[in-house]
């Protein structure tokens, strides 16, 4: 697989904000992962008014632009007294949100949103919104959830589904050295789908396992191999729902690093997310670091 963007330590840092806690939440979760990379951060506002501009009046876009300029500035100020010295820039977009959050992240940037917006005109992040960035991303997306009262857990995950996930288990090591922590890789598939592929023959369990076991050891050789200093763990599980392990196993970490499945949308309308990158982003318990792939979802799993 071809990357399109570039480790965590070289790539910008972009949040969407529209007053929800939430947003600001991830602003702050932003901030800090920007220290982390050493880059700056950039705070963006989406109004929409560009899009809505027929429906308005002058004075409602007005008032709309200086709210936004107020969020911006205050977000700026609560981001710099959290982590003073940190390089903050803002912008405010008359585009929609999907479109002016991707235009911002550029070509190598990290997308943040946060888990829910506020609802109504002002829902500019997750909800649908936050569910379109990832499902076009062409550059890596984090969904800031779980962080309300959490402890670090010292542990970033990655999901890996083959041996082509060896990008993201790297993506997630590198994540990993930069939070100070462990990194576990984990491979689950679903044993329904496995059986069905050898028709349904229960004693071929045996050595599907083993492929899956081998499939898992070389990318952790590869990962220990490039990051001799850093602690990895590797767990192979089989399941009925490949989504369902993943979300009790992001109880326990800090940040879950996944490919993004996307799957085609009907009758040519854009992508939309597997299965499995929907539960996570909906019901993880930390936030959630997607990876752009094509392709299959993670297993296509229920």
């Amino acid at each position: 697989m071809e990357s399109t963007f570039r480790t965590p330590d070289t790539s910008s840092v972009t949040v969407g904000v529209d007053g929800s806690e939430s947003a600001r939440a991830a602003a702050l979760w932003a901030a800090g992962e920007a220290v982390r990379r050493d880059r700056p951060l950039h705070i963006v506002y989406a109004s929409d008014t560009d899009g809505r501009a027929l429906y308005l009046s002058a004075e409602t876009i007005e008032r709309v632009r200086i709210n936004g300029r107020e969020l911006l500035d205050d977000t700026a100020k609560a981001v710099s007294a959290e982590y003073p010295g940190l390089n903050v820039t803002t912008e405010f977009s008359r585009a929609g949100a999907v479109d002016s959050l991707h235009r911002a992240g550029g070509l190598h940037g990290t997308v943040v949103v946060g888990s829910r917006g506020l609802g109504g005109f002002n829902s500019l992040m997750l909800g649908s919104v936050g569910l379109g960035t990832a499902a076009i991303a062409m550059t890596p997306v984090i969904v800031v959830r779980g962080i309300d009262g959490a402890e670090e857990s010292g542990t970033v995950i990655a999901a890996i589904r083959d041996e082509h996930d060896l990008l993201i288990a790297r993506y997630a090591a590198r994540e990993a050295e930069l939070h100070k922590a462990s990194l576990r890789l984990l491979h689950v598939w679903n044993v329904l789908q496995s059986v069905g592929e050898v028709v349904g023959m229960l004693d071929g369990i045996d050595e599907i396992a083993s492929g899956h076991a081998e499939t898992l050891r070389a990318v952790t050789d590869a990962v220990r191999g490039e990051f001799p200093d850093l602690e990895v763990q590797a767990d192979a599980e089989k399941s009925t729902s490949v989504a369902g392990v993943l979300v009790e196993a992001s109880r326990h970490a800090d940040l879950l690093v996944m490919g993004g499945r996307r799957v085609p949308g009907p009758l040519g309308l854009a992508p939309n997310l597997g299965r499995a990158t929907h539960s996570l982003l909906h019901h993880a318990h930390c936030p959630v670091l997607l990876i752009p792939r094509t392709g299959s979802d993670f297993g296509s799993q229920s």
